[in-house]
């Protein structure tokens, strides 16, 4: 290694310098840079195969982004004390990743492409996840791996009505929105985004605000490339032969498009599986080195019939306009035990939520290279075989699942109570039962339903849509877009545009596309048909189901009660060796969590079990006063006396004259030990001895 391989460029970025540094490090891999944003590290580098895999008949892309818990001086947790599989954040970037890059690779290559992003140190206030889309995209651009670039990408805060690029931690804190967004110089290539409910024209406002960084940044790309560059490397294009998808369309396309146009998915898919076999049965024997060539022949067939219906006759296989939306439905209580539960369709897609409320001990404990080290609210997303109608075993969360749940998660987190007003730790369980289009934005709904249902008192109720796109390949100035895409029309279609909301603005996107970009009069068509949708689902579907959180918790709910005491009494309140919290949850049955400044709370299905552990609580970490009443156990017998323990770890003394209205001759006449009594503070010596009395606490 010599030094003078080693190239550095920088550029200021949101008052920080930014370093991208070439041709040291990781020189096997295809394209590798080191990014360097103040003190965070990234190390990205982009690996292809040298030939495409034997049969493959699609791209094969990877994107990791690896979070290394010594960049911000960690010990990972449990036994192991290494970083196993990636947690969550690092899933959710990797997918921000792979939708920036996926749409601008060439639609025929068939090599494997591995691009992992290295998380190598960290300070907070500038973002590892921007240091890793600037390091892939720089790293594909000046390797000899095709892909048609450059592109970069921003995060976007909005702080006081004012958008700030790549937000700080304290800008982070208070902004009303978290956008990741990426574009070339002329279209948006991709959206992810949380928000407080941002009207659609600021978050266009937004877009508009970063796509002009991000051209500066294209600039930057560009002079690195043209110095440290390398001729992207030839490769066998995955290219249909035309006499194939002739002999194909001629076979069979009339059958075909019958077949399509059928709002059933189940029974539609069934007949174009016979038509595909039919295909295959003719002309297998006639081509028998191309089969794969006949199977991506038929599949090229259906996405030309189902594009030309939409682009020129505005015609959807299930027979809707543009902007219909299937037929819709919800319901809530569909589960009698559950905290809350909510049953949403839309067509042929149909989630049920559940809700399940616990007491703040809990929350999730985080491990990862942020400052978030719990998570109160938690969104889980499922998406069994069958929904599909397909017959596999149910294995864990994929990307993908974890993908969904956290969109849903997001969309919703504006809307859910402070701890301060709510106390409760807060899981949601979607189970999608079928899938035919935006399970995703189906999810939000049901999450809505559920957790009004639950009686969570939610800000505003939430609900999602999205929207189509489908471009003319020939005239690309030509285009359509439309609401609620099916899943055939996902798959066929150039982007599903995903927007929840509610009635004053969006709380979540999510943007897929398959073309080069997107121009800003495709966004706001798309912030505008799915501001209308989601007002239709809100008003005519969720609200009809039920109309406001519900007034009380559920029976099967915990009940959760609160108070503060003084951070100098929680050592009492605790107990040497927890002796004193372990005995008034063994009396009370209740749980019990106490924060560093003093917060406690006590949850429990007993309300007057949680009401007697709170007067615990209160009266170890309060002075006791005379004239306070307590419920006690007799713990010792003297000829003079016995002693109460009338709060878990205080014990007071009740004189054998205090013991009853009446003369006693013995205490063991009138007490014994393990007795539970009535006791009321009379007197506290000098000494802090505290005396009590029986006999005030009964009638005569």
């Amino acid at each position: 290694m010599t030094e003078n391989m080693k190239k550095e460029f920088s550029i200021e970025v949101a008052g920080r310098t930014l370093t991208v540094e070439t041709g040291q490090l990781a020189q096997l891999a295809n394209g590798s840079v080191l990014v360097r944003y103040g003190d965070t590290v990234v190390l990205s580098t982009a690996t292809a195969s040298q030939e495409p895999r034997e049969g493959i008949d699609f791209f094969p892309l990877s994107v990791d982004y690896e979070e290394k818990l010594y960049s911000v001086g960690k010990i990972p947790g449990g036994f192991i004390k290494r970083e196993g599989k990636p947690s969550d954040s690092a899933i959710l970037t990797a997918r921000v990743i792979d939708r920036q890059i996926r749409p601008r690779f060439p639609k025929d290559l068939r090599n494997d492409v591995s691009v992992v992003n290295m998380v190598l140190s960290v300070e907070q206030d500038n973002s590892p996840e921007f240091a890793a889309i600037i390091g892939t995209i720089v790293s594909l651009c000046i390797s000899d791996i095709p892909f048609n670039g450059p592109i970069a990408g921003v995060i976007l805060g909005l702080v006081d009505g004012e958008v700030i690029i790549n937000p700080d931690q304290e800008q982070r804190k208070k902004s009303q929105m978290y956008v990741t967004l990426s574009a070339d110089r002329e279209k948006i290539v991709m959206i992810e985004a949380g928000a407080n409910e941002v009207p659609e024209e600021k978050m266009l406002e937004a877009i508009k605000t970063g796509h002009e960084e991000i051209k500066r940044l294209i600039d930057f790309i560009d002079g690195i490339v043209k110095e440290v560059g390398r001729e992207k490397f030839t490769y066998v294009p995955a290219v249909v032969p035309q006499e194939i998808y002739d002999e194909v369309s001629d076979m069979c396309r009339e059958e075909l498009t019958a077949a399509m146009m059928n709002d059933d998915k189940s029974e539609r898919e069934k007949n174009v599986e016979e038509i595909s076999k039919k295909v295959h049965e003719a002309l297998d024997p006639k081509y028998p080195e191309q089969v794969t060539q006949i199977s991506e022949a038929f599949y090229k067939l259906q996405k030309k019939i189902v594009r030309e219906k939409l682009l020129y006759e505005g015609k959807r296989v299930d027979g809707r306009g543009l902007m219909d939306i299937r037929p819709l439905h919800a319901e809530v209580g569909v589960l009698p035990r559950t905290h809350g539960s909510g049953l949403f369709q839309r067509g042929q897609t149909q989630v049920l939520t559940s809700v399940t409320l616990g007491p703040l001990g809990d929350v999730q404990m985080l491990d990862g290279v942020d400052e978030e080290e719990t998570k109160r609210y938690m969104h889980h997303y499922n998406f069994p075989a069958f929904s599909v109608g397909e017959a596999k075993p149910t294995r864990g969360p994929g990307r993908r699942e974890i993908g969904h749940g956290a969109l849903a998660e997001r969309a919703l987190e504006p809307v859910i109570p402070p701890e301060s007003e709510f106390p409760y730790a807060i899981r949601l369980v979607s189970e999608v039962l079928m899938s035919n289009g935006s399970t995703s934005q189906g999810s939000v709904c049901g999450s809505t339903l559920a957790l009004m249902d639950a009686g969570v008192p939610i800000k505003e109720p939430v609900a999602g849509i999205s929207a189509g796109l489908v471009v003319d390949e020939e005239n690309p100035d030509k285009f359509i877009t439309f609401i609620d895409i099916q899943g055939i029309e996902d798959f066929f279609g150039d982007m599903d545009f995903k927007v929840a909301g509610t009635k004053n603005g969006i709380t979540a996107i999510q943007v897929d596309i398959k073309v080069d970009g997107l121009t800003y009069e495709i966004i706001r068509q798309a912030f505008e048909i799915t501001r209308k949708g989601r007002l239709t689902i809100l008003n005519d579907v969720i609200l009809k189901a039920i109309s406001a959180p519900r007034p009380q918790l559920s029976p099967y709910a915990p009940k959760v009660f609160t108070t503060t005491i003084d951070i100098d009494k929680i050592r009492e309140v605790i107990g040497p060796g927890g002796k004193v919290i372990q005995r008034i949850i063994a009396d009370t049955g209740v749980k019990i969590d106490i924060e560093d400044d003093g917060k406690v709370f006590v949850a429990t299905s007993d309300e007057e079990a949680g009401k007697r552990a709170i007067a615990m609580i209160e009266g170890i970490a309060g002075d006791i006063q005379v004239g306070q009443q307590f419920k006690g156990k007799v713990t010792r017998i003297m000829n003079f006396g016995a002693f109460v323990e009338f709060l878990p770890g205080k014990e007071g003394m009740v004189h054998i004259s205090k013991l009853a209205h009446k003369r006693v001759s013995k205490v063991e006449d009138v007490v014994k030990v393990g007795d539970e009594v009535p006791v009321k503070v009379i007197e506290i010596d000098k000494q802090g001895r505290i005396n009590l009395s029986l006999k005030d606490c009964i009638e005569k």
